[in-house]
């Protein structure tokens, strides 16, 4: 009984069967629910013509030991949850005709247009919201990242923090100082009885400092006359 297989490549799903079979070297694990990281091992497979792993739940970054990949055609990794940035060396990929990381987590830029890679379109990198560059419409410049974001050191804003204090009781210290002082000088003004006694007051205060300092005098100088 001759045996045949749905064999997808290049965004095409195909039957074969026959002889033909003994010529063919690719796989084809999509649709299968799988889970997990994607092995690097699978970059040792350099007589492979076609990768597909899409409609599955992978997860983590797309391997650089794919650019070993140097007979690959096809190469179909949509439809995951794959994050982190698209290696730069599967630019080596000289023989890519169909690649697709579209609908997954990706981010970061496209890889650089050139050799097969500026054969890509849009459709190959749809459905990453981090990712930009063309053939996408989104800009890497409007993708702001977190290191080029002005931060303010705690220290910088420890000072700022302490002369602001400094200000805001200074301020204050003196509103009030002015506000104390015109309200004994409306007291005085309306009132001539807490005058007379503030006057008073300040008279004695004079005399007593007065008769102190005389006092302080003399006691120096009859010191001095009896040493």
């Amino acid at each position: 009984m001759e045996e045949w297989i749905d064999f997808t490549t290049k965004s095409v799903s195909h039957s074969y069967g026959g002889n033909i079979l003994d010529y063919m070297s690719g796989i084809d694990l999509s649709c299968n629910k799988l889970t997990g990281h994607i092995p690097d091992e699978l970059g040792n497979l350099s007589e492979i013509h076609s990768l597909n792993l899409s409609h599955n739940n992978l997860i983590g970054v797309i391997p650089s030991s794919f650019s070993k990949l140097k007979q690959i055609e096809s190469l179909d990794l949509s439809y995951n949850n794959l994050s982190g940035t698209i290696p730069t060396q599967l630019l080596e990929l000289n023989s890519l005709e169909v690649f697709s990381v579209a609908h997954n987590n990706l981010s970061g830029s496209t890889p650089e247009r050139k050799a097969q890679f500026g054969t890509f379109e849009e459709s190959s990198y749809e459905g990453n919201p981090l990712l930009c560059g063309p053939p996408l419409n989104t800009s890497c410049s409007k993708i702001e990242s977190p290191s080029t974001i002005p931060t303010t050191s705690g220290d910088d804003e420890g000072e700022g923090s302490s002369f602001m204090d400094a200000y805001v009781f200074f301020v204050s210290f003196l509103v009030s100082y002015v506000i104390a002082l015109l309200g004994v000088f409306v007291i005085l003004y309306v009132n001539p009885y807490w005058r007379k006694a503030w006057f008073s007051f300040v008279e004695g205060c004079i005399t007593a400092c007065r008769y102190s300092t005389v006092g302080t005098f003399i006691e120096l100088y009859i010191f001095k006359r009896c040493a």
